[in-house]
């Protein structure tokens, strides 16, 4: 199967310009996806990308991974509906270190011939003049040709209008692929769906300025939304990051596994690696038992292990079980803080300070005094009294029950539940 028809079958291919597959059919072809390091860390929204290049090498093409070092301090107005905070020096390098080494994960760069390459679009731009940009390349594609961009269009038309800084955007993006062409033989830009304007305009430079020798290609894939029609990629909290310090590979995972049957199906698809048979095989015993969540636990498994590792995902799936099921509490100490607090994220958390156990604490006190897990001693008593409240896992055993330091876990937390799902966590420092 070639690239093109895995994406076809896959559900990601959007628009694709003529001759393309045919070009890649043709043998061996070099293509390019840009990532802006505007955060220190991708995120799930670029994992489609991610995918995308994935496919391409796995194909027999030889993907390059740009990092805009330059284009990122401008901004892509693509899809926004302001300008972005321009970034400093200092912290672009920063996130362009960051990403580079999260890409390195996904993509194989000692392959020989088809090894993926990394690129920073600023090695080419830090030498290049403003006076010599606009006489090499802008004199190359028309003002009105810039204005029909939706992304242009759409700006100008809004109350904030739009910087020069981001009109030229496009240019800078459409050098980058003939810089590619012309350096590295690099005939396809990929990207979103969202990313056309951008690209054809590279097309359409390298067509005026490579003497007639410019012939290049273009390729986006579908922007991923939710089946309601809301963004993917974001939870409650915000975006789920790649980086673990960002996103707990706990609440990774969860994020796949809470995903709704219709986007399970879709998101097997685009962001697995399992053939179409193993995909069709695990859609058939879905709908025989939705109820066991079969493409939801498989979508889960693969993305967390290939983003984290096999026993970040073994954690994940043992916290799962901590809090849903009957993992012993000992389970807390195999955690160092962050993951504790990463587990426990949402749950309401009390602070104490640790010498209040030291000489030992009657548990009314400790649940109703020294915290807020019950409003009330008397509410407190009455629950506790009916056998609702555990700390530790433990049921207790009555109003008497005595907590000190040796109750801690990790020398540092106690887990309150009233009843089987309201946990409480307390911090002792």
């Amino acid at each position: 199967m070639n690239f093109v028809e895995e994406l076809r079958w896959r559900g990601m291919l959007h628009d694709i310009m003529p001759g393309t597959e045919e070009m890649l059919n043709n043998g061996m072809a070099s293509g390019y996806i840009g990532y802006d390091p505007t955060a220190d860390s991708l995120h799930v929204g670029h994992l489609t990308q991610i995918m995308t290049l994935i496919h391409f090498q796995r194909a027999g093409h030889k993907p390059y991974a740009l990092v805009g070092g330059a284009t990122g301090m401008v901004g892509d107005p693509s899809g926004k509906s302001a300008e972005r905070n321009l970034l400093t020096t200092d912290i672009l390098q920063h996130n362009l270190d960051c990403v580079k080494a999260q890409l390195e994960k996904f993509l194989d760069f000692n392959t020989g011939a088809n090894s993926a390459q990394m690129v920073n679009n600023y090695d080419w731009f830090k030498e290049f003049s403003f006076l010599d940009f606009i006489r090499d390349v802008g004199k190359h594609i028309t003002v009105n040709y810039m204005m029909a961009k939706d992304s242009v269009k759409n700006r100008i038309s809004g109350d904030t209008g739009m910087s020069f800084t981001e009109f030229s955007y496009q240019l800078v993006q459409g050098y980058d692929f003939y810089y590619l062409w012309k350096n590295h033989n690099c005939s396809l830009q990929m990207g979103g769906s969202d990313q056309w304007g951008n690209i054809v305009t590279g097309t359409e430079l390298i067509r005026r300025k490579g003497e007639g020798k410019g012939e290049a290609f273009a390729l986006t894939t579908q922007l991923i939304k939710k089946a309601d029609g809301t963004k993917f990629g974001k939870s409650e909290g915000g975006n789920i990051w790649l980086d673990p310090a960002k996103t707990s590979p706990y609440k990774f995972y969860q994020f796949w596994l809470n995903t709704s049957d219709d986007d399970a199906k879709s998101y097997i698809r685009i962001f697995t690696l399992f053939d179409q048979a193993t995909i069709e095989g695990l859609e058939a015993e879905h709908d025989a038992a939705p109820h066991t969540r079969i493409l939801q636990k498989a979508l889960a498994k693969d993305i967390t292990i290939r983003v984290h590792s096999e026993a970040e995902y073994e954690k994940a799936t043992k916290a799962s079980e901590f809090l849903f099921g009957n993992v012993d509490i000992q389970f807390l100490n195999e955690l160092n803080d962050a993951e504790v607090l990463g587990l426990f994220d949402g749950v309401p958390n009390f602070n104490i300070a640790k010498s209040d156990l030291d000489a030992g604490l009657n548990v009314i006190d400790l649940l109703a005094d020294k915290t807020a897990v019950f409003p009330s001693k008397g509410e407190a008593k009455k629950m506790i009294t009916g056998g609702g409240v555990s700390v530790n896992k433990a049921k207790l055993g009555g109003v008497d029950d005595i907590f000190n330091t040796t109750n801690l876990i990790n020398g540092k937390y106690l887990v309150a539940q009233k009843g089987k799902k309201n946990y409480f966590l307390i911090i002792a420092e």
